[in-house]
């Protein structure tokens, strides 16, 4: 059975990448989602995949430090015996630099490896992927 994606969710089969554009305000409902998200894809697929998060377009970031460090080690503890993946988030703002920090600093020494970037050619270097991969 094939899961239904959110609109602002594609998963490219071949480089085994999954892309998350969230839109609008960034706030605890929209991070469950795409977490809860992320560990059914997790256990239903046969082979690990990356992960590209595309913080462009967002209005508003309305997370707290408290949650974000939350979820952030709720995934470092869920994903502590699968295979090393790389998780690219492409970063635009202060507040999304912020946020990003955090989990990166709380998934780090996990099979989860963070990183930010400011530009979509380093993510896809990095994530040795195409650049249009990556492009809307």
């Amino acid at each position: 059975m094939k899961m239904e994606l959110p609109p602002n969710v594609w998963f490219h089969r071949q480089p085994h990448l999954m892309i998350f554009r969230p839109r609008g305000i960034l706030d605890e409902e929209c991070i469950d989602q795409i977490v809860y998200l992320v560990a059914k894809e997790e256990d239903r697929a046969e082979k690990r995949f990356n992960r590209f998060t595309d913080l462009e377009k967002l209005d508003a970031i309305d997370l707290n430090f408290q949650y974000v460090f939350r979820v952030a080690l709720h995934r470092r503890l869920v994903y502590a015996k699968r295979p090393p993946i790389k998780s690219a988030f492409y970063v635009t703002s202060p507040a999304a630099v912020r946020i990003v920090r955090i989990h990166a600093l709380i998934t780090g020494h996990s099979p989860i490896r963070a990183a930010m970037f400011k530009n979509v050619a380093d993510a896809a270097k990095w994530l040795d992927v195409k650049e249009k991969i990556l492009e809307v």
